[in-house]
């Protein structure tokens, strides 16, 4: 089965969508509302699920070389004590593949560049998504209008598409926290791959990258929309006494490089990703927190579902039934424990609670932390023609 797709969102999970969707010999028009690709963003941890989605849309290699493995590292105490160590090697044996660092702005490159120029619609806005009968979605770009057999979906935690098509649904809502992050300027000797570190409502990590800079990211717990006059100012002011290398990351960034953004998600579970022919995929269908690294990952597993589907049901109706079948229970289920993963990690404040979790996580043996990491891991994706 071939035909004609709008994908609409050029992030990751759109350009992946784009991607599976053209290797199953569809025609594929993706609908970027920026009007210049500046490949904003900081770092991203891909685990192998996420791995294995980008083998099979035949660009894993070359992610994998573009990134840096996180072979050593762990969760520390502001003073710098272990709180538990994970073993990268010991992940790579059991799934193939240790945790592998990128900035994200690489990873757009990539996956940008295994997609034709013409079929990149940049500084176009789907304004209007319309199924005008049975078999065809009608895209509204301004003065463009696309016609198309599907309709993907993937422009975001505030996907336009999402409101129109369930506008019942109460949209995403503040998870608690705020993230500032930046990739260093200056490259950075750093004792670890990655680490991350938890305060009392706070933490503070980082990822290596093969170049030498590092991203990090600063996580706290605040009202919805605080902004910071000096970002970094005020990072360097509530980290000074933490462990090192926290000041020194903060000392190797730029004060412009600091990028602010509230932490939201879809804490009501949408009843379904799909409506007419019309697929939601990535945040727009399952925004969540980012406490288990996977958000990404999931956008990845959907576009080879959804391309998966596609290639082998009869009809674009079968392929997207099956599609929300497959993705909707495990990326839900996935956002739930991120939002766990959260409430015990990061944003404990309580010190009786901090102090409660520090011990189990003390005495709990590091194979059992990484056996907790491969429930999430050991996806497989669908083999695509």
């Amino acid at each position: 089965m071939g035909g004609t797709a709008v994908v609409v969102g050029g992030g990751i999970g759109g350009l992946a969508a784009a991607i599976g969707l053209r290797r199953i010999g569809w025609d594929v028009t993706v609908v970027e509302r920026a009007s210049t690709l500046e490949d904003a963003g900081a770092g991203i941890s891909l685990a192998a699920n996420g791995l294995r989605a980008l083998d099979e849309l035949g660009v894993g290699e070359a992610v994998r070389d573009a990134s840096r493995g996180q072979y050593n590292g762990g969760t520390r105490t502001p003073q710098g004590g272990w709180l538990a160590r994970m073993d990268g090697a010991a992940l790579e044996k059991a799934v193939g593949t240790p945790i592998m660092g990128i900035p994200r702005s690489t990873l757009h490159r990539l996956l940008r560049g295994s997609l034709p120029a013409e079929s990149l619609l940049i500084g176009a806005e789907a304004a209007s998504v319309e199924q005008i009968d049975a078999t065809t979605v009608r895209v509204g770009c301004g003065g463009t209008v696309l016609d198309a057999d599907l309709v993907v979906a993937a422009d975001g935690i505030g996907s336009k598409a999402r409101s129109r098509l369930f506008p019942d649904h109460p949209g995403p809502v503040y998870g608690g926290s705020t993230v500032l992050r930046a990739i260093t300027e200056k490259t950075i000797d750093l004792p670890t791959d990655f680490a991350l570190t938890w305060g009392h409502g706070a933490e503070f990590g980082h990822i290596a990258f093969p170049d030498g800079r590092a991203e990090w990211h600063a996580v706290l717990n605040l009202p919805a929309g605080t902004r910071f006059t000096d970002p970094l100012a005020e990072l360097r002011r509530r980290f000074h006494t933490w462990h090192s290398p926290i000041p020194d990351l903060l000392d190797a960034t730029r004060p412009a490089a600091v990028l602010h953004h509230d932490i939201n998600e879809l804490r009501t579970p949408l009843p379904s990703y799909t409506a007419g022919r019309t697929a939601l995929l990535g945040d727009a269908a399952h925004a969540m927190t980012p406490h288990l690294g996977q958000g990404a990952c999931q956008a990845l597993e959907d576009a080879v579902t959804l391309a998966s589907a596609l290639a082998t049901e009869p009809t674009v109706e079968a392929a997207l039934t099956r599609y929300d079948a497959e993705r909707r229970p495990r990326s839900q289920a996935i956002a739930r424990a991120a939002r766990q993963a959260g409430k015990m990690g990061q944003q404990l404040s309580h010190p009786l609670a901090v102090a409660l979790r520090n011990t189990a996580m003390r005495l709990t043996p590091s194979r059992a932390a990484t056996h907790m990491i491969l429930r999430h891991h050991t996806w497989l994706p669908p083999q695509l023609p």
